[in-house]
């Protein structure tokens, strides 16, 4: 046997399962979906300071980073729709499933996997996220991947994949792509497949086998990661709001435990915020942001909203910290609600030159801080406070390309994904 293949070997057994720790960040706005961490990274950074490491990646996307022990998992496209290579064609593109070494950023293995056609052309908004939007989810065991029209695939630690399954090969009406990223609860992958198949899915973690698949037209145009929310009597369910409705599933089953009409239309892209009971809906341009009780059975629409509020958030799904709810909005407008009465608690105008772009990642808060990212203006870091307070803007000069993942966060690191590159934010190691 040669001396690879006994590495080889031995890298496989080390990367069968890793344990999940409290700092990893294994999902979609971390490993509890409420984007706070205990972590401290630095609230500063440039092109010369405090990046630890830089890896160049095998191709653009628009998804988060995923941190389970000594790696960085991250997803990415190629071969088709690349903003610095035009040219290609749908047969090219390629999905790829990215694991990098978190002390050294070099890539431990890349796995690329074709993607199943028809597929949406690179044409519409789609251009503004691309083929690889939504973000990994792992439960220490293998990584779980959702490619749109390609299905739900299963990785193991070393790249292999498992098992995959087709969630629908259809496309809405405005061919935006695939935006929500899959969840775990319980034994199941939960996916909302809206843009494929007008559908939610349950599907068994270790073989993909289908345990449910819950269908409803209110799912056209929703592009939000499903919440997992805890109830007070302690079962847990997902939901999940389209134009004009919010669902509350049964994650066993898939069956619908109560429903209710709302005001958000157009486009639904964050996903609901939940605490203590209480669900905040967002998105849908000109219609406000809206908290209403979860939980219960049946139709709930005559139940009175908790409240209704002036502001709402197009793309960017709001941090809740300390009883607020914070976001950067279109036009460079950085916002706070109070989730008690959804009053405005500050609304402030930047006066940043975002150079045309968009927020589409969502923001983050950790050591009493929230950082949001903006497609082409830099990382916006301000105190998550009463009082808005701008506590630092920062650029990394020489990468012009989009940043519109949300970035993770893990100890004193963030990882923050460009179409370019994977960066891990940190002050130096002492010597």
């Amino acid at each position: 046997m040669s001396f690879w293949r006994i590495v080889a070997g031995v890298l496989a057994i080390g990367a069968a399962a890793t344990p999940l720790r409290a700092g990893d960040w294994t999902g979609f706005r971390g490993s509890d979906g409420t984007a706070r961490s205990d972590g401290a990274p630095p609230a500063r950074w440039s092109a010369t300071e405090n990046i630890r490491w830089t890896c160049a990646l095998p191709g653009p996307g628009s998804s988060s980073p995923i941190v389970l022990g000594n790696r960085v998992y991250i997803t990415c496209y190629s071969g088709y729709g690349v903003p610095d290579a035009p040219g290609g064609s749908l047969s090219e593109l390629k999905r790829h499933l990215v694991a990098v070494d978190r002390g050294t950023g070099t890539i431990v293995w890349n796995t690329a996997i074709a993607a199943e056609t028809p597929e949406d052309p690179y044409d519409g908004f789609l251009t503004e996220h691309g083929y690889a939007s939504s973000t990994p989810v792992t439960d220490g065991e293998r990584i779980y991947v959702f490619f749109g029209k390609t299905g739900v695939l299963a990785f193991d630690l070393n790249g292999a994949e498992v098992w995959r399954r087709n969630v629908g090969r259809e496309s809405s009406a405005m061919r935006w792509g695939s935006g929500s990223s899959p969840v775990l609860v319980g034994d199941l992958v939960i996916v909302n497949a809206a843009e494929e198949s007008l559908s939610l899915r349950g599907l068994d973690r270790k073989g993909g086998a289908e345990v449910w698949k819950a269908d409803g037209s209110i799912l056209e145009a929703c592009y939000g990661t499903p919440a997992v929310a805890s109830l007070p009597d302690g079962q847990q369910e997902v939901i999940v709001s389209g134009a004009g409705e919010v669902w509350g599933v049964n994650p066993a089953t898939g069956k619908l435990r109560w429903f209710a009409e709302t005001n958000l239309q157009g486009a639904i892209s964050p996903s609901v915020v939940v605490q203590d009971g209480i669900g905040f809906l967002f998105g849908g341009r000109g219609t406000p942001a809206t908290a209403i009780r979860v939980g219960g059975k049946g139709d709930l629409s005559e139940v009175p909203p908790v409240w209704r509020g002036q502001s709402n958030s197009n793309v960017p799904t709001p941090v809740l910290v300390d009883g607020r709810l914070y976001w950067i909005g279109d036009g460079g407008v950085a916002v706070c609600l109070d989730a008690a009465t959804g009053e405005k608690v500050f609304e402030k105008r930047l006066g940043i030159d975002l150079k045309g772009g968009p927020a589409y990642a969502s923001p983050v808060a950790a050591g009493g801080r929230v950082y949001q990212v903006t497609s082409r203006g830099g990382t916006v870091v301000f105190a998550a406070a009463p009082e808005f307070q701008l506590i630092a803007h920062n650029e990394i000069d020489g990468d012009f390309t989009d940043f519109n993942g949300t970035p993770a966060i893990s100890g004193d690191e963030l990882f923050l994904r460009s179409n370019n590159a994977l960066y891990c934010i940190a002050e130096p190691r002492a010597n």
